[in-house]
């Protein structure tokens, strides 16, 4: 028998095997870790509001309190005076309408913040008592299963508790970077998400026809794009497949792309579609068609054909049906409405938007490569004559 570990293709596996496990090992301690911080910063933060601290003990309070946390725990972050005023408004945050104590089915009554003395024992004990009735749905609660900054980011942003737990949701779901959850912040993923002007509640079976509205947004944002003024379909959809994943991203979660300018044949004629996706979660493929202008009713029925040719020719046992969605620069909502109630196929009509448009005459005040090969040829002429002068 070999000695030599490496070749041996059981032991590779098996090594392939381990590493995996160590890695899961390393992602559940990390979220543990995380997880046992943020009920730190909770307690901390329920502690400063209920006992008034900073209130009571004036303006140098956290200046005072992040000196004596250094001093004590030199080696571990999160003390500094900024984040200590961070760890209060969380706290705040969260609890300014009951919306957790909702959630995990307790009723946490209203607590005077501005009573002092005994009556502030009498809130902790009740804050208290409902945490240890609440027991594991407290401690598993979603707000203490992602990071710090991303929570910093979330409750600095956001209007309510609800839109703050919908960004803590889609985290968790699709394992956000805190720069990707700035993005979907900034481009409003909340009031988005959802509002396509679809026909799906005719259309799709109930529970899908929920999921199907969930997954498409109105608008897309399309910053990641730098196009000309009255640029056509062609360059939107070159840009797009230039910045696929930029452009997954900003579909969503679950979207496989297919591929573009998609050849589907019907009788003896070969069709193209702008975009073809496949979505993992819907289980279903996604025709999508691009507009570079605005919305005609004529589209959809564009978009059915193709919606209905994939259906038959590349849906397969087990898929759900096919949906389209048409992105254009604009639509009037009751045209777009209109023109779905006549069609016999899935559509949801969103726009899109962007801020990076350029003159249309700025290629052409760009230098060629020509005009650059030329001026550096000349340079170079210029260069060798002075050498030849000095000498």
């Amino acid at each position: 028998m070999s000695t030599d570990l490496i070749k041996d293709s059981e032991f590779k596996q098996w090594l392939v095997d381990l590493k995996g496990r160590i890695r899961q090992s390393q992602l559940r301690a990390f979220v543990k870790v995380n997880s046992e911080l943020l009920h730190l910063y909770w307690d901390l933060g329920h502690d400063i509001v209920i006992r008034q601290m900073d209130s009571d003990w004036g303006s140098g309070f956290f200046t005072k309190l992040s000196k004596e946390l250094k001093s004590e725990f030199p080696d571990m972050k999160g003390f500094s005076e900024r984040n200590l005023y961070n760890i209060k408004q969380f706290y705040l945050f969260y609890n300014q309408d009951n919306t957790i104590s909702h959630q995990v089915g307790a009723k946490l009554e209203d607590v005077d913040l501005h009573q002092a003395g005994a009556k502030i024992k009498i809130a902790e004990k009740k804050i208290n008592t409902i945490r240890h009735q609440l027991g594991d749905e407290f401690e598993e609660h979603l707000i203490f299963q992602i990071p710090w900054r991303h929570h910093v980011e979330i409750f600095s942003k956001c209007k309510s508790v609800q839109e703050a737990l919908f960004y803590v949701q889609k985290t968790i779901e699709n394992g956000w970077s805190r720069a990707v959850l700035m993005n979907f912040i900034d481009a409003d993923l909340y009031h988005s998400q959802g509002k396509a002007i679809n026909n799906f509640d005719r259309l799709l079976p109930d529970v899908h026809s929920d999921l199907v509205k969930e997954t498409l947004k109105d608008p897309y944002n399309f910053d990641f794009l730098t196009l000309t003024e009255n640029f056509k379909e062609k360059e939107l959809e070159d840009a797009l497949v230039a910045n696929i994943t930029k452009f997954l991203l900003e579909l969503g979660h679950g979207f496989a792309y297919m591929g573009r300018q998609y050849p589907i044949k019907v009788g003896n004629k070969e069709r193209v579609i702008d975009l073809l996706f496949y979505h993992l979660e819907l289980r279903c493929y996604v025709v999508v068609e691009l507009k570079a202008g605005e919305f005609e009713p004529e589209h959809t029925g564009k978009l059915g054909y193709y919606i209905s040719a994939v259906n038959n020719q590349m849906k397969k046992e087990g898929d759900n049906p096919t949906i389209g969605l048409l992105i254009c620069k604009t639509k009037d909502n009751i045209e777009a409405q209109y023109s779905l109630e006549s069609s016999s196929q899935p559509i949801g009509i969103s726009e899109y938007t962007f801020s990076k448009l350029l003159p249309e005459n700025f290629k052409s005040s760009l230098p060629s490569i020509e005009d650059i090969e030329r001026e550096l040829n000349q340079e170079e002429e210029n260069n060798d004559t002075n050498v030849s002068s000095d000498l």
